[in-house]
């Protein structure tokens, strides 16, 4: 079907559905087999075949892209639909911070004896001190040292507030048909994505063998742990979409009127800058 203006799309019958259901199946169940002492070949196979999926079904979305098949009606869907992935995930981050709202100032002045509650730590902890941050009642995981937010964090936060510039830059030159703004600035945002993981993962490794501050450091650990490293995730997700649509453009996939891929991705990605200003705010600065 040629691309115009009115009309219904309804796309070809696909396979990839069916494919990726099995390798999400394998994964999953092989996942589940290895945590009880089994293989971790079931798992390592539903993942291969996962992405062997996700490069099929995305390869042939673009082929029916550039092959002009989509016209106004799958654009408008295209985006209402990454919008409310967005949305989506707004709320998934906002059940991670409602539960660091919670523990910290609820849960942890209620185990304190706040709210007129003075025989809480008598009767449920004796001595229990209600500060953050904390592990808990019985300090749990041991001491620990808190993550403060003058060092890594800080470098990351105008890592990836630089990144946000730089696709926006990339976004421009898409917009005024310089192919070479665009790219350069995709391979700018591209590199300090993965720049930021980097050192996101050297700050993990430093928490872990010289602050002693692991996952199950009390609600503080895994507050933290949680909320970052669900972060970091995203960040891997759109950097590796980043480093794909730098592919794209450098083939010269986009054009000035026609470029939503492009679109979708940096919406994501400033989502993943806002996010962080959140994680930066909350988790590291406000201690």
């Amino acid at each position: 079907m040629s691309a115009s203006k009115g009309g219904y799309y309804l796309p070809e019958p696909s396979h990839w559905p069916i494919v990726g259901s099995v390798g999400l199946f394998l994964m999953l169940g092989g996942f589940a087999h290895f945590l009880h002492g089994g293989s971790w070949m079931v798992m390592a196979a539903g993942a291969a075949v996962v992405i062997y999926m996700l490069f099929g079904w995305f390869g042939t979305v673009i082929r029916e892209s550039q092959g002009g098949k989509y016209n106004d009606q799958v654009d408008m869907s295209f985006r209402w639909s990454m919008g409310w992935f967005i949305f989506s995930e707004v709320m998934f981050f906002a059940a991670f911070f409602g539960a660091l709202f919670y523990a910290r100032m609820w849960s942890v002045p209620w185990l304190g004896g706040a709210s007129n509650n003075v025989m809480t730590p008598e009767l449920l902890w004796h001595g229990f001190e209600a500060v953050w941050p904390t592990n808990g009642p019985g300090d749990v995981g041991g001491a620990y040292e808190p993550m403060g937010a003058w060092g890594i964090p800080a470098i990351n936060t105008l890592i990836l507030l630089t990144s946000g510039v730089t696709v926006t830059w990339a976004h421009w030159g898409l917009k005024k048909a310089d192919r070479t703004q665009l790219i350069l600035g995709l391979m700018a945002t591209v590199a300090l994505g993965f720049l930021f993981l980097g050192l996101q993962a050297y700050e993990y490794h430093h928490a872990y063998t010289e602050m002693d501050l692991k996952l199950g450091s009390g609600i503080y650990g895994t507050t933290f742990y949680m909320l970052t490293g669900f972060h970091g995730l995203h960040v891997t997700l759109g950097a590796t979409m980043l480093t794909i649509i730098l592919l794209r453009s450098i083939k010269g996939h986009f054009t000035a009127e026609h470029h939503f891929a492009f679109e979708a991705v940096a919406w994501y990605w400033h989502f993943v800058d806002v996010v962080w200003l959140g994680l930066f705010v909350f988790v590291y600065w406000l201690i």
